[in-house]
């Protein structure tokens, strides 16, 4: 748990500054020429490398060091900031400059998030993985938390090259906490060693989770709902509450403050806490209870409390989610798997948000949004429900989200195989030799 402390230390620092550094960008992206597209290609050219890389990341993972993946990760991270510096302080930075180093920091994600998660499992025992988990989250959302109001000062103080430089300090803290620790192994843990070659690590990878409907199942849920979450908060909110509040920045400030703010506190609850028994419902029961409530604040909201109660609705349950995920995929999937299996796992789950990305971005710019102007299409009859004129279109788009999300977690509940997940599969710390997949991991030796 020492061990576990000091990474999540730097991590959380690190995060901080990452979090500091998008807030300051995204600002800059909408004012060149407020568009939602803008925004959104953000978050494509984010995520669009983990569908290329991430089965390539997870074999190195579990072949590697985990601690000197991380290393390069944050390293492949730092640089990327570094180059924007460069750029910004020779007032030559351009909006696609920003493309291009969203790729390099998506690519680095697909490495450093299955080697933490991996390495987590080595860390702990099996009955603090809720615990655990529920920190992670507490430094995602505290960064959330910090950064708005943070580059609200700073900018005016230090600037955006300002921004960027103590952004690269923090990821100095992250390397540094990495650099001061020892990580077990995985053959002193007692598991199997990887196969001759990297290609064979991957089959025995899809091997193994071929013959485990239960993750399929949790893989495909995942893939859904991240597909909508990306239609709505991954990529127009900001375009929704700058629209409708006359591009008032401190709006979006407090709002984004707020999905930090309740996202810390969901994750002190869940730290404490660890979760439900059943961890499958903190999955399934959450996560359709943030679609449902948070999605229709948004959308049938159009004033600053409106959005503070979406956001706090939305993300408090968002730790109960990720932690109950979380926990059931470390107790379940062998430790020599892992860096394969989550690499898969965030693959899977983000392969259809770069088409969410852009499909927001052209529903917004080129449909709802000109469908819901005064004399748009769509004004006399939806109106009435969520207002009309800048942003009225987007928040159409959260009522839909609302709607579909909620009821794709409620139709999960109906395939046994995730329903039952944490009876049906069992714990790889006590899987027997012939149990399913077991022939993946003779594999491996």
């Amino acid at each position: 748990m020492k061990t576990f402390l000091v990474i999540w230390f730097g991590q959380c620092v690190s995060q901080i500054g990452t979090a500091l550094t998008r807030f300051a960008l995204l600002i800059w992206v909408y004012q060149q020429h407020h568009r939602a597209m803008d925004v959104a290609l953000l978050g494509f050219f984010t995520f669009l490398p983990s569908l290329l890389a991430s089965p390539v990341a997870g074999v190195w993972v579990d072949r590697m060091d985990r601690r000197k993946v991380m290393l390069w990760a944050d390293a492949g991270a730092g640089l990327m900031t570094a180059c924007l510096l460069a750029l910004f302080a020779n007032d030559q930075l351009q909006v696609w400059h920003l493309y291009a180093a969203q790729l390099l920091a998506g690519l680095s994600e697909s490495f450093q998030s299955p080697a933490y998660a991996a390495t987590t499992t080595l860390l702990v025992n099996k009955a603090d993985y809720g615990r655990i988990n529920g920190l992670r989250s507490l430094a995602h959302y505290g960064a959330l938390v910090i950064a708005p109001f943070l580059a609200g000062f700073l900018v005016v103080w230090l600037g955006l090259g300002g921004i960027l430089l103590l952004d690269l300090a923090t990821f100095l803290v992250a390397v540094v906490t990495l650099l001061s620790v020892s990580l077990p192994r995985l053959d002193a843990a007692g598991v199997a060693s990887v196969g001759s070659s990297p290609w064979q690590d991957l089959r025995a990878g899809l091997a193994y989770i071929q013959v485990r409907p239960g993750l399929i199942g949790l893989m495909l849920l995942h893939t859904a709902t991240n597909f909508i979450v990306a239609l709505t908060y991954y990529s127009t909110l900001p375009t929704l509450i700058l629209a409708r509040s006359g591009g008032n920045e401190v709006a979006l400030a407090v709002v984004q403050a707020t999905l930090g703010g309740a996202g810390v506190i969901g994750g002190v609850i869940v730290s404490l806490w660890g979760g439900p028994r059943r961890k499958i419902h903190g999955v399934l029961l959450g996560a359709g209870f943030s679609f449902l409530w948070g999605d229709l604040w948004f959308g049938l909201g159009r004033t600053l409390p409106h959005w503070v109660i979406g956001a706090s609705v939305a993300v408090l349950v968002i730790p109960l989610i990720d932690s109950s995920n979380m926990a059931i995929l470390q107790a379940k999937v062998a430790p020599a798997m892992q860096g394969r299996f989550f690499a898969l796992f965030h693959m899977a789950r983000q392969s259809l948000m770069p088409v969410g990305y852009l499909l927001a971005g052209l529903l917004a710019d080129q449909w709802l949004e000109p469908a819901m102007a005064p004399t748009g299409a769509l004004a006399p009859r939806l109106g009435w429900l969520v207002g009309v004129g800048p942003g009225a279109g987007i928040a159409l788009m959260f009522v839909g989200a609302a709607l579909l999300g909620s009821t794709v977690c409620g139709a999960a509940y109906l395939f046994p195989a995730v329903r039952n997940i944490e009876d049906e599969l069992a714990d790889h710390d006590v899987r027997a030799p012939s149990a399913p997949g077991g022939e993946a991991l003779a594999q491996m030796s």
